[in-house]
């Protein structure tokens, strides 16, 4: 699919990690091939610039910058990565449900440009920005024709899928910015603050509790499962999950009814909105953050059977910036995720 990005013509040398069937390969990082060292007749790269062969999650052979200066981002997961990397976009796309940056990532990507949603991307305005590399997710906006446009840009070069593991998509982000040393020094120190968190949360007696994680939309309630970064936070620092969550789903919030509303209570629940966004309307309005989380809550308490959940009846009920909590991203956001449970709980 990407054939028309490997302009050198050489016969890539990159080694794949074979991953589990839910997760996306963790891509290895390679050295240009003998006469793939330059750049030559590829879109948005001049003739000469450095360049490195690499293969993406698709298996495709993707010739990329060696030092990628003008990146594109068009999802979360991959904004997250190069920022937590030190690398500013020069565009990106709003968050799911959302007519801005992520909400979670507002304070670390103000003043970067509005390229569309991750569900429609602005072809024009993505030009106009003259990136040297675009770095996207394989889901949203990313069919077929709109990757053929994208590949007449910059190349592009995919991270990961919905559900893959997220430090897998975070190391192929690295990857892609010739960052690998950095993206494994920061999960280095991930490891080491959720294994202290953990320690601290089981002294505190949260071992035997369970949590539950909510998307509220509309009238309805979505579950945010353990496949999904939120779910892979709670059990990097040991917080379980109650039974009817305590799985893997298919890569975004499983929606329930309201006769199975029981599935989303717990101990504690983690309750968050963005706004009416869904899989099939990723662009309805409302807000994600706490103030968005306040009023589905609202009118969550109005709905047949809340008032009997056992997080309601104990005032377990914790509003959470949905953007962070029920949405997707990388490793700001695990960490962020973390940082709140340990300032709600401990």
């Amino acid at each position: 699919m990407l054939a028309l990005l490997a302009g050198c013509g050489a016969t890539p040398t990159t080694q794949v990690t074979q991953a589990a069937p839910s997760e996306s390969p963790s891509v290895q990082p390679s050295s240009p091939a003998a006469g793939d060292g330059l750049a030559k007749d590829i879109p948005g790269l001049a003739d000469g610039t450095p360049v490195r062969v690499i293969e993406d999650v698709n298996h495709e052979p993707v010739t990329v910058p060696a030092d990628p200066q003008r990146v594109v981002t068009l999802s979360e997961p991959t904004l997250d990565g190069a920022l937590a990397l030190g690398v500013k976009p020069i565009g990106s796309v709003n968050g799911r449900g959302q007519s801005t940056m992520p909400n979670y990532l507002i304070d670390l990507a103000e003043g970067i440009p509005t390229v569309g949603t991750v569900a429609q991307f602005n072809f024009e305005a993505i030009a106009a920005l003259k990136p040297d590399l675009i770095l996207t997710y394989a889901s949203g906006g990313n069919n077929p024709e709109s990757v053929a446009i994208l590949q007449q840009i910059a190349p592009v070069y995919f991270v990961g899928y919905a559900g893959a593991a997220w430090k897998t998509t975070f190391r192929n982000v690295a990857n892609a910015l010739n960052r690998v040393d950095a993206a494994e020094q920061l999960l280095g120190e991930f490891d080491a603050y959720a294994a202290d968190v953990a320690s601290r949360l089981q002294a505190a007696g949260f071992a035997d509790k369970t949590f539950s994680i909510v998307r509220w939309q509309g009238s309805n309630a979505s579950l945010i499962l353990k496949e999904l970064p939120p779910g892979m936070a709670l059990e990097a620092i040991g917080l379980k999950r109650p039974p009817a969550q305590d799985k893997e789903g298919r890569g975004h919030s499983e929606p329930i009814s309201l006769e199975n509303l029981a599935d989303a209570d717990a101990d504690y629940m983690f309750f968050g909105t963005l706004g009416g966004s869904s899989v099939d309307n990723p662009t309805a309005g409302g807000t994600a953050d706490i103030s968005g989380a306040q009023q589905a809550y609202d009118e969550a308490v109005q709905v047949p059977g809340f008032r009997e959940l056992t997080a309601y009846k104990e005032g377990h009920v914790i509003l959470v910036d949905g953007s962070l909590w029920t949405s997707t991203g990388g490793p700001i956001l695990m960490r962020r995720i973390i940082e709140f449970v340990e300032g709600e709980l401990l």
